[in-house]
């Protein structure tokens, strides 16, 4: 009785404070049970904390051990890791690693890789003089798997084995390599080639890793390409490459880069540690929140959701203009939506507790079946690619805009796109950027009253009651109520906490 007295009365200060369990389960456990982590709040919480630290400050190798002489930071591109193999030492591993040892973790962190590039993320190693790879629990491929040193583009055929590429634990399980024709609006000429999720030499890849007890799953540039378990191996032979592996089943160790003579480049390193109670797909990986009063829940985790609050959107016919589904009969506008269900069942699914849409051809945007007049909106989102794309359309009509504000256009997400400024006044940019890294989490507060916006975004104000222009009929008036759109622009993202109220 004492016990639950005490867990009541810390909880009740977590409220008067303004935050709540929900936001101290998020931050330092991810063994609670799921209800933990959707609770109510006195005030929602704008902001979210993840909980990562960087593991590098982008200056100095602080923090590694190792080659440290053979990476480093070319001061014309401050912010930037880079391994220079020009400056390896004779007879010497360029292996550099994190000082700290680790066991449970999510790593983030952004790679670009050389024609023909390769390099390698050890897992759990003992120490920068072994092979990652054998000694350590493993090492996870980086390659320019496109490159011509690995993929035969005349023959369309690998030189490599399956668990050779990028994602692969090495010798071990192969990573997804399927990627060919999949990518909408002709976004396949981004990657390699060779069916690889990996971006052409000179751009920037996104990945996130996760390793709990002997389980990884690796998620590059939003798709999940490797998902193993090397508790399957004993490590002494049985492994599909046959080489002994003595380090498979470490329980802790160094994680780091791995140097194979290639100008490898990394930025934005930065990692969660998980408990020893963390499991896969529940370490706290959808951050559920219940509904703010007067809010309705349109997702917060659950499957059943996307059925129950959600249709799809097809361009067909020009479907996807409020002006056309208004002016279409009953049964033409049953007709096409049966269309567009049909397709957003193929391209939105529940990843991890979070709505994932793929990006892939044949998927577009996703929209409320209810439709709003006035109302004001809560949605997490988080972009998973370089120069990634996407928005929130309001009563139908482009949009609050979601992008890569920090490597492309250096303009924050929120802003009102397609608002012809020049024309008309009505500001068409975010007032700051207020977007975290790519592969964060982001938090948007949306209000619209007649066809004023605002939008705040992990609590800054970047949209300040400004007038939503009607794009797809210039100088009409936008509709009175329609529906509330995520859009689709090619590129895959998740979205989570969708809360909404009709003022």
């Amino acid at each position: 009785m004492k016990l639950k007295n005490t867990f009541a009365a810390a909880a009740a200060g977590l409220v008067a404070a303004g935050c709540c369990s929900a936001i101290k389960c998020q931050k330092n456990s991810c063994c609670a049970p799921a209800d933990a982590c959707a609770c109510a709040c006195a005030e929602y919480p704008t902001t979210i904390d993840e909980g990562f630290v960087s593991l590098f400050n982008g200056f100095d190798l602080e923090g590694w051990v190792g080659a440290t002489g053979m990476y480093g930071v070319d001061p014309k591109e401050p912010g930037v890791l880079q391994c220079f193999p020009d400056r390896q030492a004779q007879g010497q591993p360029g292996n550099l690693l994190t000082a700290k040892e680790y066991s449970n973790f999510i790593l983030r962190f952004e790679f670009m890789m050389p024609e023909n590039g390769n390099n390698g993320l050890g897992i759990r190693t003992p120490s920068a003089d072994v092979d990652a790879a054998y000694y350590g629990m493993c090492e996870l491929q980086l390659l320019d798997d496109g490159g011509s040193a690995y993929y035969d583009k005349e023959q369309k055929k690998d030189k490599l084995k399956p668990y050779q590429y990028t994602g692969s634990i090495y010798g071990i399980v192969p990573s997804l390599r399927d990627n060919t024709d999949k990518q909408i609006w002709g976004k396949d000429k981004n990657f390699t080639g060779g069916g690889s999720y990996v971006r052409r030499p000179g751009m920037w890849n996104f990945a996130e890793v996760k390793v709990i007890g002997s389980e990884i799953e690796y998620y590059l540039n939003g798709y999940l390409i490797t998902k193993g378990d090397v508790s399957k191996f004993k490590g002494d032979g049985d492994t599909p490459d046959k080489r002994m592996h003595p380090g498979l089943h470490n329980k802790k160790g160094r994680i780091g880069w791995l140097g194979h003579g290639s100008n490898v480049k990394w930025k934005n390193i930065r990692i969660k540690e998980l408990p020893d109670c963390a499991k896969m797909g529940q370490a706290c990986p959808k951050q559920a929140m219940q509904a703010p009063a007067g809010f309705e829940t349109y997702f917060n985790g659950k499957v059943e959701q996307i059925a129950a609050n959600w249709k799809g959107v097809t361009t067909e016919e020009k479907f996807d203009f409020p002006h056309i589904r208004a002016a279409a009969t009953a049964e033409k506008r049953a007709e096409m939506q049966k269309k567009a269900d049909a397709l957003m069942l193929k391209h939105w699914h529940v990843r991890n507790g979070n709505l994932f849409f793929d990006g892939y051809k044949g998927g577009y945007s996703l929209a409320t079946k209810k439709d709003y007049g006035d109302f004001e909106m809560w949605a997490d989102w988080r972009i998973m690619s370089i120069t990634g794309d996407s928005g929130l359309y309001l009563r139908g009509l482009p949009q609050v805009q979601i992008w890569d504000a920090h490597n492309q256009w250096k303009i924050g997400s929120g802003g009102l796109y397609n608002n012809k400024y020049k024309k008309t006044g009505n500001i068409s940019k975010a007032l700051k950027i207020a977007d975290k890294q790519v592969g964060d989490w982001n938090r948007f507060y949306v209000k619209m009253v007649g066809n004023k916006v605002t939008v705040k975004l992990n609590g800054e104000l970047v949209v300040d009651n400004v007038t939503l222009e009607n794009l797809w009929q210039q100088g009409h008036p936008i509709p009175d109520v329609e529906q509330i759109e995520l859009q689709c622009h090619g590129d895959p993202l998740e979205w989570r906490n969708i809360f909404i109220k009709s003022l």
